[in-house]
């Protein structure tokens, strides 16, 4: 008994369930295991950015340092007594003091150009075109406006305070157009109530490059340097950056708020490390993503391989799985699908897992039952189909018998026999005719005589009001239509268009057809009517809308319910013209 169970355990659904539970856990091992990986590759990556971020740090010290040297230079001039004494005089004694001044100060800046070979060019530039540098053979460029120079202005706006530019070409000395990082500041009296000039220093931009262009971050990494405005002072692929063979994004390196960030360009992901200078200038270091993790690629490839073996294991055994899960569900969507198309006769085989051999036999009683239902269903429609034709057909308007009569009353009273007679008789035929022993279709020709005696008898009750004239072709006279659809259209035009009118009127009928429809056109020359007329002819608009059109709406109903929405009744009419109606239905042998 116990051993039973446990094989009706075994053949549960739930029990195949349970063991894709268990495959989706072998799959979340595999995805942990990548999740390992990429925890791993992202400690190394924040190792590696925090070596790198070190790294540029130090740069940033030694700039710093080298920076400092200048500035120790500028704070030399700015308060050497000489420098002061001579650009503050406004006219000295003689030409010979002011030679004696400026060969002093050109001493000492040559001293301090001599101190170090990184220094391109150092000047002082003084008010009233005063100019003195520490080279005694430089000589200014007549084509260049001092005042003009960036730096200059820069100097100016700092009032006092020291400004390293970018890297640029010094064009201010005739013949030399060193590539050189301007320092300048603006000289002012020791009081600080008078501005003096400006004190200049260059240094060769390639003292900044050899100390840059040997720090390597990875295989492709490197440094580069901007001052505040974005402009490049150093990168060592500045041509290729100048000739937008290569771009960096320094617009986020300027607006980052952090040490760091990381560009998203796929493969070639790059990390920035940044380090603002207290003059202005960015140190960036820039190394690629791929290149943090060493080994990477044969670390990937054995989490590659050890992926593929876990998916074809996984594969092996959810094929398994699959193939005894859905293969009696199969077998029902096949049933399911013979179901959609109508056939009734079937029966799933019942499986040996218990939730599907329930589902099976309650599928089987379930279209055992819709078999039965749609039997009843269609014998009631059927039923019920038979019963609204005739029904509809049932509703004659019972005033026309009554004017009939009466008219017929009328006439004995008048001791008019011949028209009694011819009246009678049309009456006779016309309900004969509409009786047609209870079948639904009848001859075009039966419901052409038909309505040629209910005209006969409309003409005589109105006299010279109303003429009619019948064109039916004989082609189609053998044609079945249902009964009594052309009466109620040539009622409806004779009491609401020509009785409306003024003078006689007349009513025309007439065939056409084409390959598969007849058309039998009633027109009249009655007063007309509206298109919104028209439509609640066929379509009334509220619940109640009169006696006029029931008889109308009930031809087009029974045509429709008889062929198909696609037939029935159309109307055009035009007010003070008249009206055309169309009875469109299927040519029936």
């Amino acid at each position: 008994m116990i051993r039973l169970n446990l094989f009706n355990r075994f053949r549960s659904f739930r029990t195949n369930i349970v063991l894709a539970f268990v495959l989706v856990i072998l799959m979340t091992i595999f995805i942990m295991i990548v999740t390992s990986y990429y925890l791993s590759r992202g400690s190394v990556k924040a190792n590696a950015q925090e070596y790198t971020l070190e790294l540029v740090k130090q740069v940033n010290q030694n700039i710093k340092s080298y920076v400092n040297g200048m500035k120790y230079m500028s704070d030399l001039v700015a308060n050497n007594r000489s420098v002061q004494q001579y650009l503050s005089t406004e006219t000295f004694e003689s030409l010979g003091e002011e030679k004696k001044q400026k060969e002093t100060i050109s001493n000492f800046l040559e001293s301090m150009y001599m101190s170090r070979s990184d220094i391109a060019s150092i000047n002082v530039f003084g008010n009233d075109d005063r100019f003195i540098s520490g080279r005694k053979d430089f000589e200014l460029n007549p084509f260049m406006d001092i005042k003009s120079m960036k730096w200059y202005q820069d100097a100016i706006t700092a009032n006092g305070a020291d400004v390293v530019s970018s890297s640029h070409v010094q064009p201010i000395i005739k013949g030399h157009y060193p590539w050189v990082v301007s320092l300048s500041r603006e000289l002012i009296s020791r009081d600080g109530t008078q501005k003096l000039g400006v004190f200049l220093v260059d240094l060769n931009f390639n003292v900044l490059s050899d100390m840059l262009k040997d720090i390597k971050l990875g295989v492709r990494g490197y440094v580069f340097i901007i001052d505040s405005e974005g402009k490049i002072v150093y990168h060592p692929q500045q041509q290729l950056i100048y000739s937008d063979l290569k771009t960096e994004l320094i617009d986020k390196v300027l607006t980052n708020q952090s040490d760091s960030f990381t560009s998203k360009e796929g493969s070639n992901s790059r990390i920035y490390s940044i380090q603002d200078s207290d003059f202005g200038w960015k140190i960036v270091g820039v190394s690629y993503v791929n290149e943090l993790v060493a080994n990477q690629k044969n670390t990937l490839l054995s989490f590659i391989l050890l992926g593929l073996i876990c998916i074809v294991i996984a594969v092996m055994v959810s094929v398994f799985l699959t193939q005894r899960i859905s293969q009696p569900i199969k077998i029902l969507e096949n049933h399911m699908k013979e179901v959609e198309k109508g056939n009734f006769d079937i029966h799933v085989p019942v499986s040996r897992t218990i939730e599907l051999g329930r589902l099976a036999r309650t599928f089987n009683i379930m279209v055992s039952k819709i078999k039965e239902l749609m039997t009843q269903a269609i014998a009631d429609q059927e039923q019920k189909r038979v019963s609204e034709i005739k029904a509809l057909q049932a509703q004659i308007n019972p005033h026309f018998l009554y004017n009939t009569l009466d008219s017929i009353i009328w006439m004995a009273q008048s001791n008019k026999v011949k028209e009694i007679t011819i009246m009678t008789s049309a009456l006779s035929k016309l309900f004969r005719s509409s009786i047609s022993k209870g079948e639904e279709l009848v001859p075009i020709s039966t419901e052409v005589e038909h309505i040629t005696n209910y005209l006969k008898i409309q003409q005589m009750r109105y006299s010279d009001k109303l003429d009619y004239l019948i064109e039916i072709s004989d082609s189609l006279q053998d044609y079945l239509s249902i009964k009594l659809i052309l009466q109620p259209i040539v009622e409806n035009a004779i009491y609401h268009g020509i009785k409306k009118k003024r003078g006689s009127g007349w009513i025309k009928i007439r065939s056409e057809e084409t390959e598969s429809d007849i058309l039998l056109i009633v027109e009249d020359n009655g007063i007309g009517m509206t298109n919104e007329k028209c439509k609640s002819c066929l379509y009334p608009t509220t619940k109640h809308t009169g006696s006029r059109g029931v008889g109308i709406r009930n031809v087009h109903e029974r045509l429709q319910l008889y062929f198909g929405t696609q037939y029935g009744l159309s109307y055009t009419s035009e007010i003070g013209v008249g009206t055309v109606v169309t009875i469109r239905f299927p040519k029936v042998l």
